[in-house]
Order: structure tokens, then sequence, then C-alpha cells
């Protein structure tokens, strides 16, 4: 779990659902990472009823998932969940470079909380410590963190202008 200094736990959207995207591939690591970020979302009050779990192929089509549910206007937040692990080709780098830069583009473009754990490790061990073994679970510090996201967009749409 991570831990934001001096700051509250965030808040769970008052409103809308929260999609947590799923890759297929790598499943034995991304299944524990869902796992983590729907207690994660328990945890901060959200229902399982309002978290919608979209599975993809892989960690390359998170962005276009990412984007038709941005799109829907449904979501509050989005959870995006993959594993890429370093193989003996350069397919690692433009996997995860591309899912990277595809869920940021949906961030922005949508002005929507994006949580993004998606995992790029060296071996199957390092994805599986990240994955709620002596490492933690990026899978719950992705939703903390889409929520945190959630909260402070809120904040500032909501702000009065200022002088």
């Amino acid at each position: 779990m991570a831990e934001f200094p001096s700051s509250p736990p965030p808040r769970a959207p008052r409103e809308g659902r929260v999609a947590v995207l799923v890759s297929r591939y790598n499943e034995i690591v991304t299944g524990r990472l869902l796992d983590g970020a729907r207690q994660c979302l328990r945890d901060r009050g959200i229902a399982d009823t309002r978290v919608d779990v979209i599975w993809v192929p892989g960690a390359f089509e998170l962005p276009v998932a990412a984007e038709t549910a941005a799109a829907s206007g449904r979501y509050a937040a989005l959870v995006a969940l993959g594993c890429v692990i370093r193989g003996e080709t350069p397919h690692f780098e433009y996997v995860a470079g591309e899912a990277a830069r595809g869920l940021g583009s949906v961030a922005l473009a949508h002005r929507l909380a994006v949580g993004f754990g998606v995992l790029t490790t060296e071996s199957l061990e390092q994805a599986m410590a990240r994955a709620g073994g002596a490492a933690g679970n990026k899978g719950y510090e992705a939703a903390e963190a889409a929520l945190a996201t959630a909260d402070v967009l809120a904040q500032l749409t909501s702000a009065a202008p200022r002088d």
C-alpha cells in the first residue's frame, strides 16, 4: 500500500462507476493485481456493483479499451492493470512504452483519473512480488492512485474561480 504523506485517504467518487481494465496476458500476475485493486475499492467504500472489470488481450490493448471507456462518460475513474516481462527481443520496450503513453493520453484527453498498474519487470518472480508478494500489490496502489486523482480533479473542477 502506498502512503501519501499527511493526506487523508482518497474519497470514493460519489457518483459514477470505476472501470478496471485488465490484461489477460500474464493472467497469473494480472489476476492478483485485480484482486488488489478490488480490495482497495472495497476499502474505500465502492461496492462491487459499481465496478466494471473489463478484460483485454494484453497490455498493448489497454489504451484503446481505456479510451472507449473514458469516451462513454460512465466512469469516474479507470484502473489499468497489466504485466510486461522483459524477454529476449525489444518487444518489451514497445509494449510497455505504448501502454504508458496511451493511458496517459486518455487521462489528459478526457481529464479522467487513470490509475497505472502496468508492471514492467525483468522476471515473473519480480512480477509476482509486486502482485501481492513481498513488494505489495501494485493493483491496490493503482486503484488508490486513481481514486486520489479523481478526488483532486473533482476538487479542481468544483472550486470557485480565484481573483
